[in-house]
């Protein structure tokens, strides 16, 4: 099943639909009308769809209509038409007599958006000519998912993160097998070299992880997780043994590993973790219902700052009502500044201004992995973030 999936997103370029990531969430491709929409997200799309969403609503140069691209994505679109691109619901909701289902819109269909009596609606069909004449026509089809339907973000900007990013509740990784040889005795090993492991055994496909370090809340100094460098995987080629020698004394004789991938060199003292099963999971992008804040504990990786798609650990979790979708707006912290026209020269606060927006894809019980969608100024632990 897993080589099949991921022969079909290297054979079609944006397979997926108009409102999860990658359609990750289909086992068949026959299965394209029944991708899932929340109760609230189809409540908001009913409830906008019976008038129209407000004019104030609209980006300010929203297009009369748009013909969709095979590289568009559900975020760029939304964007075009909406202040707030993952209000996608309203976007959908504009006229869902037409578009019954948000996830089957392709290349080649043209979204016209009516602006009549103070609301926006927005129509498929096709364009009108240049003196406004012309009937609208729905071009509405439904089909599998393997004929180019729409992604709502690029996936691959978080998959290669879905098995390297992760944060562990406990130093679980201290007791994990690990190596504890090379092949040749050599320092480093690369791709399709062997290594030597002890340790308990019970998968065949591994991810091999350095030295794990503890993630601290930017406040409380409260340990929420550990997280451990990404360095490659291996797999399980032979098993280890404890035998007897010809003088009669026992021996180990550690098992087998071939390393598959390599991002970093491997080496003597790297652990293992088995590879998890992938997550087929929907990926519907849409804000906390109710307020969500906290700060950014890490920059994953070993940079000081990030920017647009870099990614970043949240000191919130699924145990504060995180989910995967969650949008959230970037918030830069206000300087302290010293208010000169004030006799006494007082040291004020500016106030965090907001710089940019989050997108979780990962979500642990206490820490959760977010993507940057969009920043102005670089991002760095300790900024914080609030729902949009």
């Amino acid at each position: 099943m897993r080589r099949a999936v991921d022969a079909l997103f290297k054979a079609i370029p944006g397979i997926a639909s108009l409102a999860v990531f990658g359609a990750l969430g289909l086992p068949t491709l026959s299965q394209a009308a029944d991708f899932p929409i929340t109760s609230q997200q189809r409540g908001t799309a009913q409830k906008v769809s019976q008038d129209g969403v407000p004019l104030s609503e609209l980006a300010p140069n929203a297009p009369d209509s748009y013909t969709v691209k095979t590289r568009d994505t559900l975020w760029a679109i939304s964007g075009l038409f909406l202040k707030s691109p993952w209000r996608w619901p309203e976007l959908w909701g504009m006229n869902m007599e037409q578009i019954r289902n948000p996830h089957l819109i392709y290349p080649g269909q043209v979204l016209y958006l009516d602006k009549t009596g103070g609301r926006a609606r927005l129509r498929m069909g096709q364009q009108l000519g240049p003196d406004g004449s012309g009937k609208l026509s729905p071009r509405i089809r439904a089909s599998g998912v393997g004929d180019g339907a729409l992604a709502s973000i690029p996936f691959n900007l978080i998959e290669p993160f879905l098995t390297e990013a992760v944060i562990f509740q406990t130093n679980e990784l201290a007791q994990a097998p690990r190596i504890v040889a090379t092949q040749a005795g050599r320092a480093l090993l690369s791709r399709g070299d062997m290594a030597y492991v002890r340790g308990e055994l019970n998968g065949s496909e591994y991810r091999i992880f350095r030295e794990p370090k503890p993630l601290l809340d930017p406040t409380t100094r409260e340990v929420l997780g550990y997280e451990a460098t990404y360095v490659g995987a291996a797999e399980y080629t032979r098993q280890g043994e404890t035998r007897v020698d010809a003088d009669g004394k026992s021996e180990i004789v550690p098992a087998t590993f071939t390393v598959t991938s390599i991002k970093q060199e491997a080496g003597v003292g790297d652990r293992l973790a088995l590879v998890p099963s992938r997550e087929f999971t929907n990926y519907s992008p849409h804000a906390p219902q109710g307020p969500l804040s906290g700060q950014i504990v890490s920059i994953y990786g070993d940079g000081l700052t990030a920017g647009q798609n870099q990614i970043v650990a949240l000191n919130r979790g699924a145990n504060q009502g995180m989910e995967r979708g969650h949008v959230l707006a970037l918030l830069h912290n206000g300087a302290h500044v010293t208010d000169s026209t004030d006799p006494g020269r007082p040291v004020i606060k500016l106030p965090d201004e907001r710089h940019g927006l989050l997108f979780v894809f990962r979500v642990f019980d206490r820490m959760s992995y977010a993507l940057i969608l969009s920043v102005k100024e670089p991002v760095q632990a300790g900024d914080r973030f609030t729902q949009p």
